[in-house]
Formats: C-alpha cells, sequence, structure tokens
C-alpha cells in the first residue's frame, strides 16, 4: 500500500509540470477533438514506459547514451517545428476561427506519438528515475508502478476532459492567439533546454 501511494504521487509529480505532451492535451481537449484517443495514448505510453522502467530498461538506457543523443536532436527539431506551426496559428486569426474543424485521428496520434517518445526527458524521468526509485520498493515494486500507472491515467483524464471548463472562452480569437503562443513559448524552451542543456 505505502509503494503504490509512493508511485501515485512519485508518478503524478514528474508528468504534472507543463510540457509539450501536456500542451498539446489541452489543446485537443479545449477543441474537443479526438479527446479520448489522445489521452488513452499518452496514459497507455507512460504505463509502458513506467512499467518498462521498473522491469530494468533504465538501466540498459543508460548504458546507451548516444540513444539519448539521436532523442535529443530528433526531440529538439521537431519541437521547434511545432512551436513554429503554433506561431502561424497564433497570428492567423483565420485559422483560429475554424477550430471547428476536425484533424484526422491518425495525423493526430502520431504528433502525439512524436511529442511523448521524442522526448529524451521521458526516458530519463519515467524510465530511468521512476525506474529507480521503484526498485527500491523490492519486494513491492510492482505496487510501486501500479500507483504510477494510476496517477498517469488521472492526470491526463483530468487534462483532456477538464480543458473543457474554459470552453466558453473558445469563441474569442484573443483566448487562442493567447494559448498557441505559450504552446510556441513551451515547445521552443523545451527544444532549447534539450539542445543546450544537460540531460
Amino acid at each position: 500500500m505505502i509503494a503504490s501511494v509512493a508511485g501515485f504521487f512519485t508518478g503524478l509529480s514528474l508528468i504534472i509540470a507543463i510540457g509539450a505532451q501536456n500542451a498539446y492535451v489541452l489543446r485537443l481537449g479545449l477543441m474537443r477533438h479526438h479527446v479520448f484517443a489522445v489521452v488513452l495514448f499518452c496514459a497507455v505510453s507512460d504505463a509502458l514506459l513506467i512499467i518498462a522502467g521498473v522491469a530494468g530498461l533504465g538501466a540498459v538506457i543508460q548504458q546507451l547514451p548516444l540513444l539519448l543523443e539521436v532523442f535529443r536532436y530528433a526531440g529538439a527539431a521537431y519541437l521547434t517545428w511545432f512551436g513554429i506551426a503554433a506561431i502561424r496559428r497564433a497570428m492567423n486569426p483565420k485559422t483560429l476561427e475554424a477550430q471547428g474543424e476536425s484533424f484526422p485521428l491518425v495525423k493526430t496520434l502520431a504528433t502525439m506519438a512524436a511529442l511523448t517518445w521524442l522526448n529524451p526527458h521521458v526516458y530519463l524521468d519515467t524510465v530511468i528515475l521512476l525506474g529507480s526509485i521503484g526498485n527500491q520498493f523490492v519486494p513491492n515494486q510492482w505496487w510501486f508502478a501500479a500507483g504510477a500507472v494510476v496517477a498517469s491515467f488521472v492526470w491526463f483524464f483530468s487534462l483532456g476532459y477538464g480543458a473543457k471548463l474554459l470552453s466558453k472562452y473558445m469563441s474569442s480569437v484573443r483566448f487562442w492567439q493567447v494559448l498557441d503562443a505559450a504552446i510556441a513559448l513551451v515547445m521552443f524552451s523545451i527544444a532549447l533546454t534539450l539542445l543546450f542543456g544537460s540531460l
């Protein structure tokens, strides 16, 4: 029981920060586009990474620094591109007025997959860090993992469906301009951190 509670709050503390993945989930939640599929994808991805970390993949990744370097530059490039797209949306009111248009599910999930799996911090935080902490609870490490997995599901479903609380602002072009500018800032900040920060 103690291990699962520790896993829940440790997992929640690592995913609650506003990052590229959370910003995109929030935007889709506000637009009400493929919310269930997106939040389920994020939660399941997180669950797989947590399980892999507790199972020992974190130790393997630490022995392959080149792999993290590949994710570093691929992730930075993708985040930069995504940030530029957000800036273009913020500067184009016509695009913002057409928020009711639906995006294909495959394209939406492909974007989410890139934001999730190309981020080297997901491997450092979720696989290596959570995996290391979880294995301090042997023989209850899988209860720790279960708690962290539950935290991921709670967070992503709350973020995706809780976004509708802001839906009254959706008709405002200014709201979307500010949101997209903030998303661009997050994307550029993370990209710069990946390029010039230490992993």
